[in-house]
């Protein structure tokens, strides 16, 4: 055998194992490159459902945060209107004359009247404008003289010294309670729920 011989043998080999490296190396390429594939699709598919998953909760979340401002919008309309309404109550208290003035103011004098002894000095305070009217309801109750002047809608606050006792019978108290007692019922009527 010749070298040649040996030579042709060693390269023919050479080459018959670089085919078959070539070969093992290009189906282990294409087994790479299917995992790879397969992996980018999971991928894919895992991002695809990630961002639907997100952008419906990004749609619950904007819904919500509308719903939520709608709801703070009405409460606030509502707050408004029973805001109007109050004032236009204390604007007709606040306008009350004659008879009408004159009766509730005796009847919250009367109420007030009973927290206090008799011999008690009393000081009874009302609106600037009702002066006159409360001196003149004042002539029946020994002991009470008109105080002052007391920044309310009308009605009275009546203080004694001896008994410490000071009685809030304003037009403004009594709207208070009555309002605080009633805001639930005042709002069902406006708002009809």
């Amino acid at each position: 055998m010749s070298l040649d011989t040996v030579v042709e043998d060693v390269r023919e080999e050479a080459r018959a194992r670089a085919e078959a490296i070539r070969g093992e190396g290009e189906t282990r390429a294409e087994e790479i490159e299917s995992a790879a594939e397969e992996d980018a699709a999971e991928i894919v598919e895992t991002a695809e459902t990630e961002a639907e998953r997100e952008a419906e909760q990004l749609r619950e979340q904007r819904l919500s945060s509308a719903k939520l401002e709608a709801k703070q919008k009405r409460l606030e309309a509502r707050r408004e209107v029973l805001g109007d309404v109050r004032e236009e109550v204390e604007a007709e208290l606040a306008d009350l004359e004659g008879g009408p003035r004159e009766a509730l103011t005796r009847d919250l004098l009367e109420a007030a009247s009973e927290e206090f002894d008799a011999g008690d000095d009393v000081r009874v305070y009302g609106r600037a404008d009702d002066r006159e009217l409360i001196e003149s309801i004042l002539e029946d109750y020994d002991g009470y003289e008109f105080g002052g002047e007391h920044d309310c809608l009308g009605g009275v606050v009546v203080e004694s010294q001896q008994s410490r006792v000071r009685v809030n019978n304003t037009f403004d108290s009594v709207l208070e309670d009555v309002w605080e007692d009633n805001l639930r019922e005042i709002s069902n009527r406006l708002f009809e729920q």
